[in-house]
């Protein structure tokens, strides 16, 4: 009895898996063809997603600048080791010894698409493209030098020159505040000459003479003598 049982159980759930890829089998067949006409249309509509790792290459800008340092951080990081970074050291017109980019092999044949050259760059100087007709009768052919020929470290931008701080004179003259107009015009006393004495500033009809003896009033006893 417990056979047929499982019989029965494992028939049903066979089912059950076939139907269901029935069903994914019929949704595709009548869903929307995706399937590229290539090579037909290769110059026409061929649509490659921007995300394929086709080739990988280095950036150059219209003056024939990089931004590759020759730190050799891709080479380290390469699992196949496909990446080989030939630098030397020039001294600037200032003396200075600095490292610079002299050829950036680059191995197609070993190359696992892993992108992890790219990034682990710190400068961004490299992508993939989606570039995949990459297909050629000699493996030395994929050999490749990605940095331009006559091409050179893009340099650096002038950093602008901080504002002049005011000075010392200037900061305090705007701090300070403004001085009343009453304080900084001269005052009318100070233009008019020094005071003089009471007894010859007055005026004659102000000035008081000084009471003699003949103005005096007489008192009684002297008029009756």
């Amino acid at each position: 009895m417990n056979s047929i049982g499982r019989y029965f159980s494992n028939f049903f759930k066979a089912l059950k898996s076939l139907l269901i890829g029935m069903k994914t089998t019929l949704k595709i067949f009548f869903r929307k063809k995706t399937t590229e006409c290539y090579p037909e249309n290769r110059k026409k509509d061929l649509y490659i997603s921007p995300l394929y790792r086709g080739r990988l290459e280095m950036i150059h800008t219209a003056d024939n600048y990089h931004h590759c340092v020759a730190c050799g951080i891709c080479q380290m990081n390469c699992p196949n080791g496909s990446i080989h970074v030939e630098s030397e050291m020039v001294t600037d017109a200032e003396g200075k010894k600095t490292k610079v980019l002299k050829a950036y092999t680059y191995d197609l044949g070993r190359c696992m698409f892993c992108e992890l050259c790219v990034r682990t760059c710190p400068h961004h100087a490299i992508q993939f493209t989606n570039q995949f007709e990459n297909a050629v009768f000699t493996r030395s052919k994929l050999i490749l030098t990605l940095n331009h020929p006559g091409s050179s470290l893009q340099p650096k931008a002038a950093a602008p020159k901080p504002a002049a701080a005011p000075s010392i004179s200037a900061a305090a003259a705007s701090a300070a505040p403004a001085a009343p107009a009453a304080a900084s015009a001269p005052k009318a006393a100070d233009t008019t000459p020094a005071a003089t004495p009471a007894s010859a500033s007055a005026s004659p009809a102000t000035a008081k003479a000084p009471e003699s003896e003949a103005t005096l009033p007489l008192n009684s006893e002297s008029t009756n003598k």
